[in-house]
């Protein structure tokens, strides 16, 4: 038995995708859950040989999810299923441990690539994000200044633009006010900004905002 675990807070999407998977990948058992505490709950009680995520579940640190789940079971195949712009944030959660990246719109070959390469322990990325890597590799370097910063200083940008405050920021990240300071600070620096409407108007340009 293949054990699958679907995370999605939009059931249709949890719905469609579990019958894809249940027609395309033999003796699949799938989980599903709404949000990332339960995904969490999910796989501290069962072993999965594929987790997909959805990036944008209300309530869910996403980027600090992928780190628990690798922290916790190094080498999770897990899966990013995202309306969110790959060239902006897939290679963010491959740095972290995400097996793949997927968007929302793939096709149906798309989709069976990227399950056949995660359920199977390799990397999945695609075409076109595979070229742009190729390309940082040639040392043709991206101008998306938003790539000059880390997973965690991505994360906290995300959080900035959203409005919330340093303390709420904490509460959610687990972090130490002198963290996300040392964080701030240097994504300013990187940036090359001075407040946060000059960071929320750049990520305006580069479309760094998810969809809600």
């Amino acid at each position: 038995m293949l054990n699958v675990l679907l995370a999605d807070d939009h059931e249709i999407i949890r719905t469609g995708l579990k019958i894809f998977i249940a027609n395309y990948v033999a003796h699949s058992v799938i989980d599903e859950v709404s949000d990332g505490d339960a995904a969490f709950e999910k796989i501290k009680e069962k072993d999965y040989h594929l987790i997909v995520l959805d990036a944008n579940m209300p309530g869910t640190d996403s980027f600090g999810l992928v780190s628990n789940i690798i922290a916790l079971k190094p080498g999770a195949n897990i899966l990013i299923f995202s309306m969110n712009a790959e060239e902006i944030y897939a290679k963010k959660y491959l740095q972290i441990g995400a097996k793949g990246y997927l968007s929302k719109a793939s096709g149906e070959a798309e989709i069976k690539s990227a399950l056949d390469n995660v359920i199977n322990g390799k990397r999945y990325i695609s075409p076109e994000l595979n070229h742009s890597l190729a390309e940082e590799a040639l040392g043709k370097k991206s101008n998306n200044p938003f790539d000059n910063l880390s997973p965690r200083e991505f994360e906290i940008v995300l959080h900035l633009i959203r409005g919330e405050s340093l303390a709420e920021i904490c509460q959610v990240l687990a972090l130490q006010p002198s963290t996300v300071g040392t964080h701030k600070a240097r994504i300013f620096d990187k940036l090359r900004c001075s407040n946060i409407i000059d960071i929320s108007t750049l990520a305006k340009v580069y479309n760094i905002i998810p969809p809600s």
